[in-house]
C-alpha cells in the first residue's frame, strides 16, 4: 500500500445477514430454487421459506462485506459502505464487521425496510443455494458514499449484486468518480451467474468502457457473460478485454488474464469440503490483499486460495481462523 493510501480496499456491497441451514436437494427442488444460484425474494417469501428451513446458524454477511473482513483477517487495512437498518440485525452486522477490524460507518436507516437477509441452503455436496431479501440495501443511494474513503483506499472494491437495488447504481457512480480522481484501481466480482443474465450488458459496458480495471469471476459467471459453454472461448474473449482478471475455477485453481496475457495458479488443498459459501469472497480477498502489496500475480492468487480454502471448510462465509497467522504458516 502507497504511503498517501490509509486503506488498502474500500467495498460498498449489500449488507446482508446470512442464515445458514443444511437442505436436501429435494427441498430445493419443492420450493423451486435454482440449486447453487442466487434469487431475489420479497419479505413473505423469505418468512415462508425460514419458516420451513430446519436448524439454522445466523452469522453477519454479503459478499463484498465478507471481502473486507478477509482481507482484515489476512493484516490489511479495509473499509465498508452498506446500508442496514437501526434493528436488532443491523446492529448483529455492524457489531461483527467492526469487531473484524473493518471501517464501517454508514449511517442506519431509521424507518423502511428492515436490515437484509440471506437464506443460505447447503447441500450435502458443499454448494449453497441462496435466497436474498434486499431490505434496507435498497436505500443505499449516493449520499451513503462517503468520497474522501473512497479517495483513500489504494483500491474501491464493488460487488454485481450491488446492480440490483436501484440506487446502488447511482452509489457506485459516485464512488467511481472519487476513486478515479483519485488515481486509484476499481475492481468488480460478478458475483452470481443470475446477476449477470440480468445485467450483462451493462457489466460489459463497465469493463469496455474502462471503469473495471480489476475483475473476478468465476468460471459459470464467465460464461454468462460472454454466453458461450466453452471455457477457452470465453477466455479468448476476455483477453480481448485488456484487463485484469481472475478466474476461479473451484479445485481447478484460477486463470489469470492480465491484459490479454494468460497463467494458471492451482487451488490450495484442503481437508473437508464443508460449505462453498464465502468462496469467491475469500478468494477475492487474497488478491486484493496482495496487490495492494504490488505482489506478483501468482501470489496474490496464491493467498486468495488459501483463504478460500479456510472457508470452505467450516460453515458461514467469514474466517473462523486469523488469516495473518494462516499465512505465516503456509508461506507463498
Amino acid at each position: 500500500m502507497t504511503a498517501d493510501a490509509k486503506y488498502d480496499v474500500v467495498a460498498i456491497g449489500n449488507a446482508i445477514v446470512d442464515v445458514i441451514s443444511r437442505a436436501e436437494d429435494d427441498f430445493l427442488v419443492g420450493h423451486g430454487l435454482h440449486k447453487g444460484g442466487m434469487t431475489l425474494i420479497d419479505e413473505a417469501k423469505s418468512s415462508d421459506l425460514y419458516e420451513a428451513m430446519s436448524s439454522t446458524t445466523v452469522i453477519s454477511g454479503g459478499s463484498a462485506a465478507n471481502t473486507m473482513v478477509g482481507l482484515a483477517s489476512l493484516g490489511g487495512k479495509a473499509a465498508f459502505i452498506g446500508k442496514v437498518r437501526d434493528d436488532e440485525p443491523g446492529h448483529a452486522f455492524r457489531h461483527d464487521i467492526q469487531a473484524s477490524g473493518v471501517h464501517f460507518a454508514t449511517p442506519a436507516a431509521t424507518d423502511g425496510a428492515t436490515t437484509a437477509r440471506c437464506l443460505v441452503l447447503v447441500t450435502p455436496d458443499g454448494e449453497r443455494t441462496m435466497s436474498t431479501y434486499l431490505g434496507a440495501c435498497v436505500a443505499l443511494g449516493p449520499e451513503d458514499v462517503d468520497e474522501a474513503l473512497i479517495a483513500s483506499a489504494r483500491i474501491f472494491y464493488f460487488e454485481g449484486y450491488l446492480w440490483d437495488p436501484p440506487r446502488a447504481k447511482e452509489a457506485f457512480r459516485r464512488a467511481a468518480i472519487a476513486a478515479r480522481n483519485a488515481k486509484r484501481k476499481i475492481a468488480l466480482t460478478l458475483s452470481d451467474s443470475f446477476c449477470v443474465d440480468r445485467y450483462r450488458d451493462e457489466f460489459l459496458d463497465l469493463i469496455r468502457s474502462g471503469h473495471v480495471d480489476i475483475l473476478f469471476a468465476n468460471e459459470s459467471e464467465l460464461h454468462a457473460l460472454y454466453q458461450t459453454a466453452d471455457f477457452d472461448t470465453a477466455i479468448k474473449a476476455l483477453c480481448a478485454e485488456k484487463t485484469l482478471a481472475f478466474v476461479t475455477r473451484s479445485a481447478s485453481g484460477c486463470v489469470i488474464v492480465d491484459h490479454g496475457a494468460v497463467q494458471t495458479a492451482p487451488a490450495a488443498p484442503i481437508e473437508r469440503l464443508v460449505d462453498t459459501t464465502g468462496a469467491g469472497d475469500l478468494f477475492a480477498a487474497g488478491v486484493l490483499f496482495g496487490l495492494a502489496r504490488q505482489y506478483p500475480l501468482q501470489r496474490c492468487a496464491a493467498i486468495g486460495a488459501l483463504a478460500a480454502a479456510e472457508v470452505i471448510q467450516h460453515y458461514g462465509a467469514r474466517p473462523e481462523q486469523i488469516l495473518s497467522e494462516l499465512l505465516a504458516q503456509t508461506p507463498v
